[in-house]
């Protein structure tokens, strides 16, 4: 079996490494490429990747390459997970959009369209390699914005499937407060990306009994300060949102934090530079603790379980992905891409049912789905308009004098990854 990461220099490589030494059963990983253009990172973690695999006995073998067409070629599965612009262009995402007392975030907002707008192009040409070199290659995409970027990758007939780690992260925290086994509990994650709601915890599978009241009852506080929201709140609405729920939930207030602290880009950029002075020492032969406050926490769980299921392997029956709605949310098109649980097997994942969402949860659902339509459609084909129009959808925004400032921010900070600037 042959998987490819590409962005394979990203401080997060570590982490997955660690992840397919230990889940080695799940997913034996015969060839591992790196791909990344920045040859002096990928030096720094392949040769960390390469101790890690030895010391562990992992009979795999780790290549490190710029070449991305030779590094996708025969590729069973593709993961990736890139930064176009890197930790420069997240500083600027994080910041610009403040001087219109809008949240400055890498994922929504104005700065997550930015990052949409210079992502997309790159991972479809990307995909389009890859589908030349294998056709029946999987793309597991941990790039975000995960939902846009997936919703593109399927648009144009990709065979692609949305991770991110939000999901497996609340599940590891439910297991330890019910003093369960994490693939005992069954997660009722419904929204978008970066936008759901846990309506449910189920022990046992999908149809196990729903211990979220017990969970609220008497673990809310923890919950709550592990969502950066108040734990009224959470009682108030019956479920447990995400933490990118605050953005919405508590904008004005966040923007306040926001505009009185380093970025979390800033912070992100100096941690990588510790991150890869550790790489590049010889004696270190596992993923540094430091690495866990990087972020991404159980990503590389999450994409061996994916990977397993995908490739036929092996991996839980039912995970948490970002794949075409095809009539699960009925409000939402087929083609809109949402985060929930899906059956995934070789042919792909086919989403659970859902139970009728509250309006309050659902009409937020339909307006950033709009949003993303805009989006994408603004990152396919380019154009101040079509920018503007996004910015204005966006329930963060909404205004069209903060939207059209906004608009020229956007494409003043982006234009040397924009071609139609």
């Amino acid at each position: 079996m042959k998987l490819t990461v590409v962005g394979g220099g990203s401080t997060y490589t570590p982490e997955l490494i660690d992840g397919f030494v230990r889940l080695r059963d799940t997913l034996p990983v015969e060839e591992l490429v790196l791909v990344d253009p920045a040859e002096d990172r990928l030096e720094l973690v392949g040769g960390l990747a390469r101790r890690i695999f030895a010391k562990q006995g992992h009979g795999g073998r780790i290549v490190t390459t710029s070449d991305l067409d030779a590094g996708v070629d025969g590729a069973d599965a593709v993961l990736l997970q890139l930064r176009v612009g890197g930790q420069a262009a997240r500083q600027q995402d994080e910041t610009w959009p403040l001087e219109c007392g809008c949240i400055g975030q890498e994922t929504t907002g104005a700065g997550g369209l930015a990052k949409a707008l210079r992502t997309v192009p790159v991972v479809l040409d990307i995909a389009e390699r890859v589908r030349r070199s294998n056709p029946r290659a999987w793309i597991i995409d941990f790039t975000n914005p995960v939902g846009i970027v997936t919703r593109a990758l399927l648009q144009a007939g990709h065979r692609a499937v949305g991770l991110c780690n939000v999901a497996i992260g609340f599940q590891r925290k439910f297991a330890a407060l019910l003093g369960a086994a994490p693939a005992d509990v069954h997660l009722g994650h419904v929204g978008l990306n970066h936008l759901t709601w846990e309506t449910g915890v189920r022990l046992g599978g999908p149809e196990g009994e729903n211990v979220l009241p017990k969970l609220l009852a008497e673990h809310g506080e923890a919950i709550a300060d592990d969502v950066r929201l108040p734990r009224p709140l959470l009682d108030r609405l019956g479920v447990v949102p995400s933490y990118y729920l605050r953005y919405y939930y508590a904008h004005d207030e966040v923007v306040r934090e926001l505009r009185t602290k380093p970025s979390r880009a800033a912070e992100v950029a100096a941690m990588e530079r510790e991150l890869l002075a550790m790489y590049g020492d010889p004696a270190l032969d596992e993923k540094p603790a430091l690495l866990a406050k990087r972020g991404g926490a159980f990503y590389s769980e999450a994409a061996v379980d994916l990977a397993a299921a995908l490739l036929g392997g092996g991996g839980s029956p039912y995970q948490v992905v970002n794949a075409l709605n095809r009539g699960t949310l009925p409000f939402l098109p087929d083609d809109a891409v949402i985060e929930v649980q899906a059956a995934v097997g070789p042919a792909g994942p086919v989403p659970l049912p859902v139970p009728d969402l509250d309006p309050l949860f659902s009409g937020l659902v339909a307006n950033v789905t709009a949003y993303e339509d805009l989006a994408l459609e603004a990152a396919l084909r380019g154009g101040r308009d079509r920018v503007f129009r996004a910015l204005l959808a966006h329930p963060l925004i909404g205004q069209y004098a903060y939207a059209d400032a906004l608009t020229d921010q956007l494409i003043a900070h982006n234009r040397e990854h924009l071609a139609w600037a």
